[in-house]
């Protein structure tokens, strides 16, 4: 029997694919070349990073956690000297709305009208207290177009999730390195969590020669039952954390809106690669 999945997990597994959409999109990458961003990791960088203004390194690398921290100073500050991040704003939201444009045209726009309406809600009433990157997008401007409002929502709640699972791994004293091996540990394979993190194989391997140690592996490298107790646990925190988000909406109104934002998810997630680092059931 399957274990049943939080409310907060069912809707970020719906919401998730219409975020990450601008990663992968030929729409997005036009978009960030056109600004002068070119590279997908250099459009990355920016775009992701830009709601916090013309940020060095050292920010970045610790509210995207995961990321090795070369990989993070390779493009950062040099992507403020070929754009401003105003300039990488608007390319992000111009890459999201026309890869949405395609990608949901044959949705019916009723239910993407009801998907924002329940959204912006949502994102209305978050409390962004100690989430850097949910509270720089929440405070940017709601830009124009239903297609640019569901992208900037599902944004705005996908980095709150984010701000709140990164706070659960450092609870459970796991660095950004660590998580990505127990991570591949379970379900993910290496290759596809780690080029794309930028950790090289030494690094790698010694994060598995402390999670061995501190027992969150077995010494054949595969997940302990200590180790998999202790990822469920800071999931299940994960989502705690993510709860409260939902918290003044009505049982109906969730179903509404898993309802309406299915088929903008589906249409969403058939255009992300098969083998990719987003972390979502069957991704990777």
């Amino acid at each position: 029997m399957a274990e049943p999945v939080h409310p907060a997990r069912a809707l970020w597994w719906l919401f998730e694919p219409v975020h990450a959409l601008t990663y992968f999109s030929p729409e997005g990458r036009a978009a960030y070349e056109t600004a002068g961003l070119h590279g997908s990791w250099r459009g990355y960088f920016a775009g992701r990073s830009a709601p916090l203004g013309p940020v060095e390194a050292a920010p970045v690398v610790a509210a995207f956690f995961n990321f090795a921290p070369g990989m993070v100073e390779r493009a950062l500050p040099d992507v403020w000297r070929r754009a401003t991040p105003e300039a990488a704003l608007q390319a992000r939201v111009a890459g999201a709305s026309a890869a949405l444009e395609r990608v949901l045209a044959t949705v019916k726009p009723d239910l993407i009208d009801r998907s924002v309406q329940l959204l912006e809600r949502a994102v209305d009433g978050l409390d962004c207290c100690g989430r850097v990157l949910a509270a720089a997008n929440a405070a940017l401007p709601r830009p124009e177009g239903r297609l640019a409002r569901l992208w900037h929502a599902t944004t705005v709640l996908r980095e709150h999730r984010g701000d709140g699972h990164v706070a659960a791994l450092v609870t459970e004293g796991l660095d950004g390195c660590e998580a990505l091996v127990v991570r591949c540990a379970l379900d993910v394979r290496r290759e596809v969590l780690q080029p794309f993190r930028g950790w090289s194989d030494e690094e790698w391997d010694a994060a598995t020669a402390r999670l061995t140690e501190r027992g969150w592996l077995s010494p054949d490298g595969t997940i302990s039952p200590d180790g998999r107790h202790r990822h469920q646990a800071l999931e299940a925190a994960t989502d705690l954390a993510a709860a409260r988000v939902w918290s003044g909406f009505h049982r109906a109104e969730l179903d509404e809106l898993a309802a309406a934002l299915k088929p903008i998810s589906t249409a969403c997630r058939a255009e992300l690669p098969p083998l990719n680092p987003i972390g979502l059931p069957g991704s990777s």
